[in-house]
């Protein structure tokens, strides 16, 4: 019975992160500033998996200047995995979250 109800709380857990971030996601395409941004960075993390050996996980970092001249750096949400430290993209992001950005597609 405590199984059921520990997976019970992770899936809710799982289900309120991803529901979050669409929302989030949705309100940065509709409201955000647009800008130009270069990749600064991005970050692997592997992950092993009995089932398929190891996995690959990329997260992507734009730096860009806001309305005041000052860098900023955010993390892409869902970028091509063809894009590479260096390359300029555009972003839209919310200035009151400026350190998350979605790419203008």
């Amino acid at each position: 019975m405590e199984k059921y109800i520990l997976f019970g709380a992770v899936a809710a857990l799982i289900i309120g992160f991803v529901i979050y971030t669409v929302i989030r996601n949705r309100k940065i395409r509709k409201n955000g500033v647009e800008a130009d941004a270069v990749v600064s960075r991005i970050e692997e993390e592997q992950t092993v998996s009995s089932e398929d050996g190891v996995d690959y996980t990329y997260t992507h970092y734009v730096t860009y200047l806001n309305p005041q001249g000052e860098t900023v750096e955010a993390k892409l949400d869902h970028a091509p995995g063809r894009i590479r430290v260096g390359d300029p993209v555009k972003i839209k992001y919310l200035p009151e979250k400026p350190h998350f950005a979605v790419l203008v597609k």
